[in-house]
């Protein structure tokens, strides 16, 4: 009886060590910029590599999935979609929970992964009143940037680009991974996004030849590819 209580009690508390295990805040701050330069909604004029001025309208990606993991190898998962928009500064900030030890890797998803995509109307950030759901392709947008510039020969000189697309010949989802351990430890992380990246890449998106990207498709995949290296670690 008593070694039956003793391991009782053992496993009791052991069950309770890991279910109290130390936590810590951790704070990620994303920082949109157009190259050197801060952005700034429907006020300062931009140019890209190919000389096009434009100025943007609205700018916003979702990021999902983020893993991270700390110097003993415990990958923390987090099982939310944060939709980053630059007209809420309150939601360039994500406050996470993690574990008490020195982080030394973190990762996300850029996009919406197809079980959402297929799995009908959500709520929060995934509700469709937020903008970013195509209700005639049962899918998300991933990420959006929208403006106007003088090398557009559309409509009131508007480029817009709604990427999307999560079936296996049209996936526009994206994994970033920063690999943090030789920096100084601080259990706050900023990134830098830059813009400009959308147009440079394997792709050269000149607005004068594609103002419009609103299907899954060839054109979608290329831009995410440009995009998902316009992350950089804030120095």
């Amino acid at each position: 009886m008593n070694k039956t209580i003793n391991l009782f009690l053992a496993l009791s508390f052991s069950l309770l060590t890991f279910g109290t295990f130390a936590q810590q805040p951790f704070t990620i701050y994303f920082n949109h910029k157009v190259g050197n330069e801060v952005l700034q909604l429907m006020e300062r004029s931009y140019s890209n590599s190919f000389g096009e001025p434009f100025i943007v309208n609205r700018f916003r990606y979702y990021v999902s999935n983020i893993h991270v993991t700390d110097i003993n190898n415990k990958k923390t998962v987090i099982d939310q979609y944060y939709l980053i928009d630059e007209a809420d500064s309150n939601s360039k900030t994500i406050k996470l929970s993690v574990p008490n030890n020195r982080i030394k890797q973190i990762e996300f998803a850029l996009g919406v992964d197809s079980i959402k995509n297929v799995s009908g109307v959500q709520t929060g950030n995934l509700d469709p009143a937020k903008g970013m759901f195509w209700t005639w392709n049962t899918g998300y947008v991933f990420a959006k940037l929208e403006g106007q510039s003088d090398s557009s020969h559309i409509a009131s000189h508007y480029f817009t680009y709604h990427i999307g697309g999560y079936k296996p010949n049209e996936n526009a989802i994206r994994k970033i991974n920063f690999s943090i351990m030789n920096r100084e430890w601080s259990n706050t992380f900023s990134i830098n996004v830059d813009l400009l990246k959308w147009f440079d890449g394997n792709l050269k998106l000149k607005i004068n030849e594609s103002p419009v990207c609103h299907v899954p498709g060839k054109l979608a995949m290329q831009i995410a590819d440009n995009y998902s290296q316009m992350f950089s670690i804030q120095q």
